[in-house]
């Protein structure tokens, strides 16, 4: 006899319509037919598609007749390895096969691989990383978290993300950054990177369908679509390479006594830039900028707009000059004080008159 879960997609044709209508994946759906039922929380959502489509889901059709078999334990993976994706070896994504077929990379992975941070290293974090970009996720994060065990691995708890969930995510950050929702530079570049390994993945996704189509799979060798992978990766990110260094965020901070991090730097720090980068670098530019080009943000920062219109060379020369006459500053206002006397400006200092103390 057919589970309620399987009567229910059924109905609405195919695993992936039903997928599609209530915003959710089609590898958690297969998953419902595989155990036999569907989580209370996804009842609503499933009625509300059947009476978009025109027909009618009742509560009584969630119940089984026969109670289904649980699943026996989490699944195993059966197959497991790490792929390489960038020159970095300690940023390989760890992905497996489970026993019930689907194909999942370690929810540390996922993060890792988007967020290249220090502090990407604890798994549970890839749900607050991805809240800003939630609102175009088409599926519940903390739903799509698979937990399974490691062969001959005791007492270690594994979670996952499905292959598509993990895609999904990439493809709502870009869509966030397209919607200029996204604030901080973090959040631009998790989307930078997320919108690089769509397009690398779809490169390489075409090759492998007409590899299996001509048969040259067989052929090829073991690692060339990860080669290719990590061919177009590079080729996706070199755009994008960092143009501020750290070593200025760096010397920022020691000047002005920065107790935080250089990823979560002072908004302040912007105005450091334009008066000790921008303006130096060339007036007529920065006022330009600043009445022809969008706020910088959102992926359209003032160096952006630099390298189509005036040549970054000029502004990364200017950078690491910077970089070196700040190390040889004790406070930010050496710093002003020599990059006025480097670019010859001339100091102007105002006297104010006071009443002596005691007198009316």
């Amino acid at each position: 006899m057919a589970s309620s879960a399987e009567r229910i997609v059924t109905r609405f044709g195919s695993q992936a319509r039903l997928a599609e209508l209530i915003g959710s994946s089609q590898t958690t759906v297969a998953y419902w037919v595989k155990v036999g039922t569907i989580p209370a929380r996804w009842h609503k959502k499933i009625r509300e598609a059947a009476e978009s489509q025109g027909f009618t889901v009742e509560p009584a059709e969630f119940v089984n007749l026969e109670a289904p078999k649980p699943p026996v334990g989490s699944p195993i993976a059966v197959c497991s390895a790490d792929l390489i994706v960038g020159d970095d070896p300690t940023a390989a994504i760890a992905c497996y096969v489970l026993s019930d077929g689907r194909r999942v990379i370690s929810r540390t992975s996922a993060l890792r691989a988007i967020a290249s941070s220090e502090s990407a290293t604890v798994g549970g974090d890839l749900v607050r990383y991805v809240k800003p970009a939630e609102a175009f996720l088409k599926v519940d994060l903390a739903d799509e978290m698979i937990k399974f065990d490691l062969d001959n691995v005791s007492n270690k708890e594994v979670y996952g993300i499905t292959a598509e969930c993990f895609l999904d995510i990439c493809r709502a950050f870009v869509k966030a950054r397209d919607a200029g929702v996204l604030e901080t530079e973090r959040q631009q570049e998790i989307a930078i990177k997320a919108g690089a390994f769509l397009s690398a993945c779809a490169n390489v996704g075409l090759i492998a369908l007409i590899d299996e189509a001509t048969g040259y799979q067989y052929t090829r060798a073991d690692d060339a679509l990860r080669v290719k992978l990590r061919a177009y990766l590079e080729e996706q990110m070199r755009p994008w390479e960092k143009t501020f260094p750290d070593e200025l965020w760096i010397e920022f901070g020691r000047l002005t006594n920065w107790k935080g991090g250089v990823q979560q730097r002072p908004k302040y720090w912007g105005k450091l830039v334009n008066e000790l980068v921008y303006e130096y670098l060339d007036k007529d530019v920065f006022e330009w900028l600043k009445e022809n080009a969008p706020p910088p943000r959102h992926g359209q920062n003032y160096h952006q707009w630099l390298t189509s219109n005036y040549g970054l060379r000029k502004l990364i020369e200017h950078i690491w000059m910077l970089v070196g006459m700040a190390a040889a500053c004790q406070t930010m206002e050496a710093l002003r004080y020599r990059m006025a006397e480097r670019f010859g400006k001339q100091p102007f200092q105002m006297m104010l008159f006071i009443d002596p103390p005691g007198t009316d």
